[in-house]
């Protein structure tokens, strides 16, 4: 399939599968805060809560439904019939249905047999249908079913009236060439929408995500950040850059004020995001690297492989043990500061020790302390700080 003409829809489940990771509990200001912001950036779909967790639950999605945001909003439910009736009368588009198709999972968690799995398909998906509701069939642990099974599967839910069939990845062991086969096959087998729910316990969540796009699957679970169970989700702002940058999908989702979003949900979550967390964290666009910061400040394509201005953002350079003069005279330019090659190699040589004994970047009033105890010509003073910054932006 020609990636260039395919739009593929993002489900997000921050607040329903981000909520799962150990110690989250959105309050409800919170949940109306991400679900509003996720919208506005064009997220389509958005998976909201678990309706069988009880009243509370309940009124929250209700709360959210409430809030009339221009989004489809689902709800997920385990294939059994005293979860189903939980998700009557919310308000909601959809409810995806999740079954085990492991035998793993299918023996030791559920004690069934497959054909009871597929029975089960065949019988609650009608019943939601009459509901109201739209259905998604989620294959719980489907990386790790029998392939000829998890057809079977696909296409008992097509059959059954179901909307969508969800391949999830529980454990996330899954890796970008099955992911890619499985896909494949799937998408010759049913004409259903088809969606992936990769989870990152071995750092291949969108990876994963990204080649079950390329072998056929219309739709796409993420999370703001990556944040869910254990080793959390297929991020949103890799998934959707991904795919436009790689392989130029069309995916509706600007992400030009993504970085409020991302520190609201870590904020919200309370997991702060890593230094070096891809796209979003503090480092994914800082340069110290005296070879790097030359490039980009000739061209900033030389070292440049996403426009941060994608994601609301500006590369950032620091000075640092292998910053290079250029970068010195350039940092110190835009505190005000005028230095010529030889103080600038001196600043450097101060800056490098700074950072070998205090382990982390100098501060302003540092940087000024070591301009100031150069020992320069009279003629060249301190010039006054316009601003009080420890980076400049490119």
């Amino acid at each position: 399939m020609n990636a260039a003409s395919r739009t593929l829809v993002i489900d997000d489940t921050t607040l329903r599968d981000g909520e799962q990771s150990a110690g989250v509990a959105f309050s409800r200001d919170e949940k109306r805060a991400i679900a509003g912001e996720l919208a506005a950036l064009g997220v389509p779909e958005l998976e909201i809560g678990i309706p069988a967790m009880g009243a509370e639950e309940r009124d929250s999605i209700r709360d959210l439904v409430l809030l009339g945001l221009n989004a489809r909003l689902l709800v997920w439910s385990r294939m059994c019939e005293i979860d189903l009736r939980q998700c009557r009368a919310l308000g909601v588009w959809a409810v995806d249905l999740s079954v085990p198709l492991s035998d793993q999972q299918l023996r030791h968690k559920l004690g069934w047999r497959r054909e009871q799995a597929l029975e089960a398909i065949r019988r609650l998906v009608p019943q939601a249908r009459e509901l109201g509701l739209e259905v998604i069939v989620g294959g719980e642990d489907a990386s790790r079913a029998d392939h000829d099974f998890l057809l079977r599967a696909a296409q008992t839910a097509q059959e059954a009236g179901a909307r969508r069939f969800r391949f999830a990845d529980t454990l996330g062991i899954m890796e970008p060439f099955g992911a890619l086969a499985i896909f494949q096959r799937l998408r010759a087998a049913v004409d259903l929408e088809l969606e992936m729910h990769a989870h990152d316990d071995l750092g291949l969540a969108t990876a994963n995500t990204l080649a079950a796009a390329l072998g056929g699957a219309t739709h796409a679970n993420t999370t703001v950040n990556g944040l869910g169970e254990r080793a959390g989700n297929a991020a949103l702002e890799e998934v959707v850059l991904g795919l436009r940058t790689l392989y130029g999908f069309r995916v509706d989702v600007d992400l030009s004020r993504f970085p409020a979003l991302s520190q609201r949900v870590a904020a919200a979550a309370n997991r702060p995001l890593s230094w070096h967390k891809s796209l979003v964290g503090e480092g994914a666009f800082t340069h110290e690297a005296g070879i790097h910061v030359d490039g980009l400040l000739k061209n900033p394509l030389n070292y440049q492989g996403v426009d941060p201005a994608e994601l609301g953002r500006s590369h950032r350079l620091v000075l640092g043990k292998h910053s290079g003069t250029r970068a010195v005279v350039r940092f110190y330019h835009d505190l005000g500061i005028a230095l010529n090659p030889r103080q600038a190699s001196a600043v450097l040589q101060r800056i490098r020790a700074f950072v070998g004994q205090h382990k982390r970047l100098p501060e302003t009033a540092e940087l000024e302390a070591f301009h100031r105890d150069l020992a320069v010509d009279s003629q060249s003073p301190l010039a006054p700080l316009p601003q009080r910054s420890t980076h400049t932006e490119v």
